[in-house]
């Protein structure tokens, strides 16, 4: 069941992140730097306001996967989800009308717009209140469905989703009115589509219980220390991954605001690369954990980390020593991909090193421990915001890059060693040298031969494409190859199609 959720979670992921980054040329062409600028902060916002969830939807994700392994009745799973569902679509009433309400204020006191009106902008935040509140609506229902692991009915109703959102928004813009307002309005057309569809497919994978389901304060009481903790680490991720985002939104003008939005968004190919490894992999670790099988839980956390490295590795470090490049493709602007690149280096490499943790970290809820991400968090809390309080206003947004990328060092040298004296007490050395080491080294020592070439080499757009793919192509195997548990995983598979 992993490999099938694997491979339609890159697939569907894939196709997802294809629709959102292929077309932001073509946003920028028509709607500004300034009018992406708030498609930035719209992101950020989402961000922010995904702390009303209180922990709902990693809860009910989790909750899905332990009833998958038996371990809940059907009673009891769709009381939960029913009392989940009321409280959501109460919070989202909230967003709708708190943003809409606050749009004016917004769009004078806390943006710096100068080729947009205010009443323009301000009807803009309006829009994006409503689209907000159906995100919102929409996370519960997503995380059913993988909790559920039905992970190739998801991807496929999320990969047709994503493409009316970006195919559509695009026609809009070039067909219909080339601004900001139209692009929302067809992204809250678009989510009242996604949240019917994902709420029915979500209860059609659900089996029939005695009676209908109905809210429940038991259901709550029986999570509620989960999605406490889940709770807190989502407060203090914000505080330590968003600071920089909310500063730099306010102290830079909303151009050079949507300069780092690209370069943010770019850099966050990294965890859209992972995600459909981590969403395979998460319940998975539940329902080991749920019937004590270590054994499985351990071969599938070495072998995820260790794809993890593979995917994350080869990506970052093309992005670290290609970005300019890749920029320059995507953006068919040279002079913008010039001034974005050493910003998209410093992101990406902070990314990189997040994402390294995200095995330990998702193996850490498996077993319901949330405390130390809390804890870990407090103390980073302590250090990143005084730092980019102090820096982001004297070095802007590579002071704030800088920050973040020491951040995640912290945790990945220092912080995951809590996680190891618990759990999993003998597996640190082979999770740093086997998981991390080893697949990071090889692609990195293939790229520096690729770098050493493309200096006399690429020349222009078709061959740089042609380059590009066969670099990342050897970085890839070559991580493969540097993998214990993957390469012995893609051997077994080819023997098994030879014969």
């Amino acid at each position: 069941m992993v490999r099938k959720n694997l491979i339609a979670n890159f697939l569907g992921q894939g196709w997802s992140a294809l629709m959102s980054f292929a077309f932001v040329p073509v946003y920028i062409k028509y709607l500004g730097l300034e009018a992406y600028g708030l498609i930035g902060l719209f992101a950020l916002m989402q961000s922010w306001l995904s702390l009303l969830d209180v922990g709902m939807t990693p809860t009910l994700g989790r909750e899905m996967a332990r009833f998958s392994g038996g371990t809940e009745s059907v009673q009891s799973i769709r009381d939960l989800l029913r009392t989940f569902e009321l409280i959501t679509a109460g919070i989202a009433v909230l967003i709708a009308g708190g943003v809409s309400l606050g749009s004016n204020w917004m769009a004078t006191h806390w943006i710096q717009a100068k080729d947009l009106s205010t009443p323009m902008v301000s009807q803009a935040f309006a829009i994006i209140g409503l689209v907000l509140a159906l995100r919102f609506v929409e996370g519960i229902y997503r995380s059913s469905i993988v909790g559920l692991q039905k992970q190739v009915l998801f991807n496929t109703i999320n990969s047709g989703l994503a493409t009316l959102r970006a195919v559509g928004a695009v026609a809009i813009l070039v067909w219909v009115s080339p601004t900001i307002e139209a692009y929302f309005q067809w992204h809250a057309v678009i989510s009242i589509v996604s949240v019917m569809i994902l709420g029915l497919y979500t209860y059609r994978s659900l089996p029939s219980a005695q009676r209908p389901a109905k809210f429940s304060l038991i259901a709550l009481k029986r999570v509620w220390r989960f999605a406490g903790g889940m709770l807190a680490i989502a407060i203090l991720a914000l505080l330590l991954t968003q600071v920089d985002k909310i500063l730099l939104s306010n102290l830079l003008s909303l151009s050079k605001f949507g300069q780092y939005t690209l370069a943010s968004t770019l850099a966050l190919t990294i965890f859209v690369a992972i995600n459909p490894i981590c969403q395979a992999v998460y319940p998975r670790l539940c329902e080991f954990n749920a019937g004590n099988n270590q054994n499985g839980l351990i071969n599938t956390y070495h072998q995820s980390a260790q794809l993890v490295s593979i995917v994350a590795g080869t990506t970052a470090i093309m992005l670290i020593m290609f970005g300019e490049p890749i920029l320059r493709i995507w953006t068919q602007n040279p002079t913008l991909a010039h001034d974005v690149a050493p910003l998209l280096r410093l992101l990406v490499l902070g990314n990189l090193l997040n994402s390294l943790n995200w095995i330990p970290y998702q193996t850490q809820l498996a077993y319901g421990w949330t405390s130390l991400s809390v804890k870990i968090n407090i103390v980073a809390i302590g250090f990143v915001v005084p730092a980019i309080l102090f820096v982001t206003p004297r070095f802007g947004a590579f002071g704030a890059a800088w920050v973040w990328s020491a951040l995640n060092a912290g945790y990945l040298f220092l912080g995951v060693h809590f996680m190891y004296k618990k759990i999993l007490k003998n597996e640190r050395i082979k999770w740093y040298f086997n998981d991390i080491c080893l697949p990071l080294a090889a692609p990195f020592a293939v790229s520096v031969l690729f770098y050493g070439l493309s200096a006399n080499w690429l020349a222009g757009s078709l061959f740089d494409c042609v380059f590009l793919a066969l670099a990342y192509f050897s970085m890839f195997t070559s991580s493969v190859i540097a993998s214990g548990s993957i390469r012995n995983l893609v051997s077994g598979f080819i023997s098994r199609l030879r014969s």
